[in-house]
């Protein structure tokens, strides 16, 4: 990365701060989300969704180790299950998110290793993942498909889910700072 670095000229370093270094207005992300639901839906037939694909991860690992799992049954989930690992859309798309947002990271230069401070913070992350993949099963998937594809799709449900995903998020910044920092 500094051979590259070392080869650009100013207009050409310039360019690459502007588009990796510096943060996106949310304008700009909005634009991209919204365009990333359009190319998602017009592919895949389906709103963006990432939760379900899960569920197969979960279902083919259990199966890997000789177990018996549940898995819903339809005709797509079944199709889905059948298929190849990388034949899913959304597990494509969940593989896409983690090397997207590695890459991002790792171009911003702000990915970092951080050190684990106590048993409380991974007492604390472990039950936050847990509680947070409960939650998405019961409601048939996560914030992206009830809050952004919802609205998306010009759902009450998906303004509903808004309101609540904003006073969830105070109760629980206040509550990550009054038990964790």
């Amino acid at each position: 990365m500094k051979i590259i670095w070392r080869e650009m000229n100013m207009e050409q370093k310039k360019k690459f701060e502007d588009w990796f270094k510096h943060s996106w207005t949310y304008v700009t992300g909005a634009i991209l989300l919204s365009f990333m639901q359009i190319i998602t839906l017009a592919i895949t037939g389906h709103p963006w969704g990432i939760t379900s694909a899960f569920a197969f991860w979960g279902s083919r690992l259990i199966n890997a180790l000789g177990g018996d799992s549940y898995f819903p049954v339809s005709s797509e989930n079944i199709q889905t299950y059948q298929a190849w690992f990388l034949q899913d859309p959304v597990t494509l798309r969940n593989i896409g998110i983690i090397v997207g947002a590695t890459l991002a990271a790792l171009l911003a230069s702000q990915f970092r290793v951080k050190k684990i401070k106590s048993k409380k913070q991974i007492i604390g992350v472990a039950a936050g993942g847990l509680l947070m993949g409960y939650g998405s099963s019961i409601a048939s998937g996560c914030n992206i498909g009830a809050f952004y594809s919802g609205i998306a799709s010009m759902s009450l449900s998906g303004w509903v889910f808004g309101v609540f995903l904003f006073v969830g998020a105070i109760i629980g910044g206040k509550l990550l700072i009054r038990f964790f920092m």
